[in-house]
């Protein structure tokens, strides 16, 4: 079992910053890939990015990509999204997942709660 608990959410106007932190526990080696989804109300869960653990690798999808970043902090266990420039429509709940990688959220076996992160214009 792995136990991802995810924190830093909140509301910040257009243009802010945020930066968004998922703690791992357990078998996390089973897992070798880390991600961060988001879910705006009334919207499908959508993959903002991820992360190879060994190799620190990332991949992000076209609507964030140049805005915000993974990383990882190994020592800690701890897997990051930095978010800048943020827009209204970056609004939504961002959980994060731990599992075997790809970009549909089926591929992931385990889940953090998620955390709010509202953007005001």
């Amino acid at each position: 079992q792995v136990q991802l608990a995810e924190s830093g959410g909140g509301l910040v106007q257009a243009g802010g910053t945020l930066r968004l932190s998922c703690a791992a526990s357990g078998r996390t080696c089973a897992t070798p890939v880390r991600a961060w989804f988001r879910q705006a109300p009334g919207k499908e869960r959508e993959l903002v990015g991820n992360i190879n653990w060994r190799l620190g690798n990332t991949y992000y999808e076209d609507p964030i990509k140049g805005r915000f970043t993974m990383s990882r902090d190994i020592g800690k266990n701890t897997v990051y999204l930095q978010l800048n420039t943020l827009k209204p429509e970056d609004t939504a709940v961002y959980s994060c997942a731990a599992g075997s990688g790809g970009t549909s959220p089926g591929q992931y076996e385990y889940w953090g709660q998620g955390t709010q992160v509202t953007v005001s214009s």
